[in-house]
């Protein structure tokens, strides 16, 4: 792969869209941190054993002067810390985080105020809203939200949703790119499922970033997994019986999205989140609207845009409405999610992890008060 003429120091800014690959991405780049600085590639990584991701995160709460969830000011200083690594160096630098996608214009100016005397390049993936919408309803439920789906398809149509702010290409993209050559805006689109190249993504990714390959071999195993309709369903009854203070804790979320959505109920077998029929022909206009911004934009474009246009299911009548799962899968659902939370209960009393266990007892309390 041809290496593009460049200055002394240039810096790719992946700014999303969520739930597009960007954890299995940003995974990798992280495993293979030390052999990307063998070839002049830096990855920001963060003090006191701070990891990359979780730097990069921070980084972008900083900039957008949010905390989602964490103490009032937690992530203060990270965007300044994160933006002084990238001056001092030479080469390439990456930037990574899904949240900077809906940055507002005032943000996005002070972005590249602070890399200044980069040469900046903005990287985007993009993938069809049949897929796209039930996996951001999920995550937005992983992330403590309690609407229902077509509550959540309501405000994604209507514009309020912080999910289509993220995912609407035409508007992320004219503001980030906006003072950019739109050859240094790259378009990754996201292949379908079942693509016989595994690594298709990332080699795709590689090209966004003028990286080659196999300066990262090691894979990651790491996976914003999808749940089923009843475990998503559980964990969203799950979210409007705790008050959501308390549900934004860091240990709450361990148990609740790490240990249950992301460990243990993606594996429960029930039916899938699907769009349901009567929204593809909103989605499929609002595809067509993208496809033809991006290709009359002039960006650079990784993948196909035939890969955006929403597939409609063969049986459409076979669909199953996520708001209406019948209550003995749900419960099925929770007594798995019970008895996850027995068992790590007991290993953290063994350990002598006090809190732990009385937070999994609280929690598992939660399934059986009706």
């Amino acid at each position: 792969m041809p290496r593009m003429a460049r200055s002394d120091r240039v810096v790719y800014l992946h700014i999303g869209a969520p739930k597009t690959g960007t954890t299995y991405i940003q995974d990798r780049l992280t495993l293979n941190a030390a052999r990307l600085h063998e070839h002049d590639v830096l990855l920001p990584a963060g003090p006191r054993n701070i990891g990359a991701d979780l730097f990069h995160f921070r980084a972008a709460l900083d900039l957008l002067g949010q905390d989602w969830g964490g103490r009032p000011g937690h992530a203060q200083g990270y965007w300044d810390a994160l933006t002084r690594r990238v001056r001092r160096s030479r080469g390439t630098a990456i930037i990574s985080h899904e949240i900077l996608a809906p940055a507002p214009p005032d943000k996005v100016a002070k972005a590249m105020n602070d890399l200044a005397g980069s040469e900046v390049h903005i990287v985007y993936s993009v993938r069809d809203l049949a897929r796209q919408l039930p996996a951001a309803w999920q995550e937005s439920i992983k992330q403590g939200r309690r609407w229902t789906f077509n509550r959540f398809l309501d405000a994604v149509e209507d514009g309020s949703a912080w999910f289509f702010h993220a995912f609407h290409v035409p508007r992320v993209l004219s503001s980030w790119g906006r003072n950019l050559p739109p050859e240094r805006v790259h378009v990754v689109t996201v292949p379908r499922s079942g693509n016989r190249e595994p690594d298709l993504l990332w080699h795709r990714f590689c090209e966004a970033f003028n990286i080659r390959p196999e300066w990262a071999p090691l894979d990651s195993v790491r996976a914003n997994r999808s749940l089923g309709i009843a475990e998503t369903q559980l964990i969203r009854h799950l979210n409007r019986r705790m008050d959501r203070r308390v549900r934004h804790e860091a240990e709450y979320d361990q148990l609740i999205r790490d240990l249950l959505a992301e460990d243990h109920l993606h594996d429960h077998g029930s039916p899938r989140v699907l769009l349901p029929p009567d929204r593809f022909e909103w989605a499929e206009q609002q595809s067509q609207l993208w496809v033809d911004w991006i290709e009359g934009s002039g960006v650079h474009l990784i993948g196909d845009t035939s890969e955006l246009r929403p597939l409609r299911p063969p049986d459409e009548a076979g669909w199953v409405d996520p708001d209406r799962m019948r209550p003995r899968e749900v419960l099925d659902a929770a007594l798995d999610a019970l008895e996850v939370m027995t068992r790590e209960a007991a290993i953290a009393k063994q350990a002598g992890d006090s809190r732990f266990a009385e937070l999994v007892r609280d929690n598992a309390r939660r399934f059986l008060i009706r």
